[in-house]
């Protein structure tokens, strides 16, 4: 799947020289015209493929030139993001993602009279929920993450049952995993608490990290017995008991075979004690308990 990868960084390769050959044929051609598309100065060079999903922000402006649309983004730089991609039709205002790419510095375009410090020449662009499943896709397909997401898609991802006893979490809102699958319908949308151990995590997918969490319900030949959990939050690592705070999503779809009956997003995730401090923590209960009950006694008498 790192094939998808590469794709996209080749394609912004083509599409640079394709200019370069297009200005410098047109040039040749007729030196008295103005070049359809931009030229390549000498210096420019080329830098290792831009990350899937990388490069996103609002569009700024367009210039079409060619069969090539230039497009300047807010990426949060002072003076913004330059790229170019297949032409298109881009509005002022709208967020969009770039399909991977190359990079290039140094980039003159004699047509637009302008030097690029910096431009990213894209496979073309991704919008709102293309952009997600570009995003997830491109990410699962070059393996980013602590694990890793597979390239099976969500039934590929799903971890094997684990046999645990876990308890289950306190409060009108706390749910099994099972019964999250069970009730995903009239649960969609609602805050609920679950509490499972990490049994795998996949960091910085689409600026989440996504987490699997097993309380040992669920029924494994159907697959609810492994519940997807997405977070901003690091604290987590695979074995670690936790206790999750989020909103229930039923039959979510990201693309690229990315399907999920229940997952949980937004999510709080925090660490139970471990079962050391647990076990001294019940301990010290029982001490205290039983100091109450001698004090009570000499008291009595």
């Amino acid at each position: 799947m790192k094939l998808v990868r590469i794709f996209c960084y080749f394609t912004g390769v083509a599409m640079a020289l394709s200019l370069t050959a297009c200005s410098n044929s047109h040039k040749a051609a007729d030196q008295n015209k103005t070049s359809s598309e931009p030229a390549v100065a000498a210096k420019a060079t080329i830098q290792p493929p831009a990350t899937p999903g990388a490069f996103k922000g609002k569009v700024l402006e367009t210039k079409d030139v060619g069969g090539y649309t230039y497009v300047r983004l807010d990426d949060g730089s002072k003076d913004g993001l330059w790229a170019a991609v297949p032409k298109a039709e881009l509005k002022v205002g709208e967020e969009i993602t770039l399909k991977g790419g190359a990079v290039m510095t140094n980039f003159t375009s004699k047509t637009l009279n302008k030097t690029f410090d910096k431009i990213i020449f894209a496979g073309g662009v991704l919008r709102g929920d293309q952009a997600a499943a570009g995003d997830f896709a491109s990410a699962a397909a070059s393996g980013t993450g602590a694990t890793g997401m597979t390239s099976g898609g969500s039934a590929g991802s799903i971890v094997p049952f684990a046999d645990l006893k876990i308890a289950k979490a306190q409060g009108s809102d706390a749910y099994t995993v099972g019964e999250l699958f069970d009730k995903r319908k009239e649960l969609n949308n609602k805050a609920i608490t679950v509490r499972g151990k990490v049994v795998k995590i996949s960091r910085n997918i689409m600026g989440k990290n996504w987490i699997h969490i097993q309380d040992g319900t669920g029924d494994p030949t159907k697959n609810t017995h492994d519940l997807v959990v997405t977070t901003s939050d690091n604290t987590a690592v695979k074995g670690d008991t936790v206790t999750v705070k989020g909103t229930v999503e039923a039959d979510k779809d990201f693309g690229a075979g990315y399907k999920y009956d229940v997952i949980i997003e937004k999510a709080s995730v925090s660490k139970d004690a471990s079962p050391v401090a647990d076990k001294a923590a019940k301990a010290v209960t029982t001490v205290k308990k039983a100091a109450q009950e001698v004090i009570k006694k000499e008291a009595a008498k």
